[in-house]
């Protein structure tokens, strides 16, 4: 019969739980003794207890082990952080250079530092320039025109507010006449601004009726009898 299958729980007897430690620990213990002696390894083993019992083995001694550990350990520590310094050093070595290749192509574009180039370089660089100098002057075309299409439409506004403004000064010009033609007060003070004959002939007019100012206009005889006299007279219906 095969062996069961065992569940790998905490064992809840006391008395079981320590029957079960001492004898995983010898078998333990005997398993690094084969690996150290079979393979030529160096083992080390630590073991704590439940009570804080230490049971140890070592191939070697165990502080020895645990030495060569540590300094392992802080060696690769050494060698991640050698890395990553090694690292920056070239990152900020390639940012470096592309800094100052910048700057040259800058001075070369402003004229300066050109004795050192060649042809080649000098027409690459003048295409360069012909190149940004169009993008340029498009970009300014285009300013500009968006800057006349704003004034155009400015511009519309205006006329449209003017024209606005016209027609309410046209219709307030019409209001105060048609105020003035039923205002029985203005033929009076007409009057006063008239010239003189017309006043005078305005007094002599018989008064009309309120709101009535229709009038046939006056017809003038002449008489030159008795030495030839002149005679005017004026007929209102």
């Amino acid at each position: 019969m095969g062996r069961g299958k065992v569940m790998l729980e905490r064992i809840e007897n006391k008395i079981n739980r320590q029957v079960t430690f001492s004898k995983r620990r010898n078998g333990l213990q005997k398993k690094a003794f084969e690996l150290s002696v079979l393979c030529d390894a160096e083992v080390a083993l630590i073991i704590f207890s439940s009570r804080g019992k230490l049971s140890e083995f070592g191939s070697n001694t165990v502080p020895q082990t645990l030495e060569k550990y540590w300094q392992h350990r802080y060696a690769s520590q050494v060698n991640i952080a050698e890395n990553e310094t090694q690292t920056l050093h070239q990152e900020v070595l390639r940012l470096k250079a592309k800094y100052e290749s910048l700057q040259r192509c800058q001075r070369h574009l402003l004229g300066e530092e050109l004795e050192t180039l060649s042809v080649k370089e000098l027409y690459k660089i003048e295409k360069q320039l012909d190149r940004t100098l169009s993008l340029a002057r498009q970009k300014k075309v285009q300013l500009l025109l968006e800057r006349m299409e704003e004034l155009r439409k400015k511009e519309r506004e205006l006329e449209d507010e003017n024209k606005q403004l016209k027609c309410q000064l046209e219709l307030e010009q019409c209001f105060q006449a048609a105020q003035g033609l039923g205002d029985p007060n203005i033929e009076v003070g007409n009057e006063y601004n008239m010239p003189p004959l017309q006043a005078n002939h305005a007094q002599q007019e018989p008064s009309m009726p309120m709101g009535y100012h229709q009038f046939i206009p006056q017809r003038v005889t002449e008489d030159w009898a008795d030495g030839g006299a002149n005679k005017c007279t004026a007929v209102w219906l």
